[in-house]
């Protein structure tokens, strides 16, 4: 793992907690995006090297919906960027990590991602991210 890519946060309101966080911030988000596949609505803002990602469900069966239904609004995961996503996967699959799909999935931002389950790692989502070439 390279380093930290982002951190996503769960809000309930994409469009009110973006102008919270521009003001928290001092800038506005970088990106809108909608990820139809994982039924979210993302802004990303860019903070030295790493981001943030505002996600707000789009239907009410997307993990984010059934997330902050059962926890809140607040931090949902940690992204890791990586250089080859199917060797990671691999690699933390023989460490005995569960994964939550067995091929990567196209993400937000030009990303290729995967989803480590939270039983494994001590009760916090884990994604992987590769920027796609």
């Amino acid at each position: 793992m390279l380093k930290i890519e982002h951190l996503g946060i769960a809000v309930k309101n994409l469009e009110q907690s973006n102008g919270l966080f521009e003001k928290l911030f001092g800038k506005a988000a970088y990106k809108l995006e909608k990820v139809e596949s994982e039924g979210v609505s993302t802004s990303f803002f860019m903070m030295g090297d790493s981001k943030i990602e505002l996600l707000e469900a789009t239907n009410p069966e997307s993990p984010i919906a059934k997330f902050i239904e059962k926890k809140g609004e607040g931090i949902h995961h940690i992204a890791f960027e990586v250089d080859d996503i199917h060797a990671e996967m691999k690699r933390l699959q023989n460490e005995g990590f569960t994964l939550l799909s067995e091929q990567p999935k196209k993400g937000a931002d030009n990303k290729l991602i995967c989803f480590l389950h939270p039983k494994g790692t001590n009760g916090v989502l884990i994604e992987l991210c590769q920027e796609m070439k």
